[in-house]
């Protein structure tokens, strides 16, 4: 199973393909794709929806699992991340691939073991998981990969 793993958001969003093969989670390739602040959010969401169709048609994913979205103290940050993740998960269903959500704390007990589990202790379990070949400089981009394993561990 090959899954494409999506960290919602529109200033960073970070994606992930993983793959679980004879038992076996590898992480394929990650990224964080970055808008710049002094765009429009419709072009800002646009070049979050053309990442997520590049990797969905260069990797052909078995799956989309996207972070559930939590509620902030910032109501539009928040209006428009829940932007963000209906246009990803419409992308994914135009591509007939079927989509499955998770809450940031199923995510962290999945990978920490502990559904409270702080940044540094996820991204040091990630580590330990999955062989992550380089530098990694924002969360968003550990989140996404983290969502993928979440998916796997949950996937029949």
């Amino acid at each position: 199973m090959k899954v494409l793993a999506i960290d919602p958001g529109y200033g960073r969003c970070g994606f992930a393909i993983v793959e679980k093969e004879k038992g076996k989670e590898t992480l394929l390739y990650s990224e964080c794709v970055e808008t710049p602040k002094t765009q429009d959010f419709p072009e800002r969401l646009a070049t979050v929806v053309a990442a997520c169709t590049r990797l969905i048609e260069k990797h052909h994913p078995n799956a989309v699992a996207i972070e559930k979205l939590y509620f902030t103290k910032n109501q539009k940050t928040a209006m428009h991340v829940a932007e963000v993740r209906g246009a990803l998960i419409a992308t994914a269903a135009g591509a007939k691939l079927p989509v499955s959500e998770y809450t940031p704390g199923q995510v962290k007990s999945a990978v920490a073991g502990w559904g409270n589990a702080d940044k540094t202790s996820v991204a040091q379990m990630l580590h330990a998981l999955v062989r992550i070949e380089k530098k990694i400089l924002h969360d968003d981009e550990y989140d996404a990969i983290a969502i993928g394993l979440t998916h796997l561990a949950h996937a029949r």
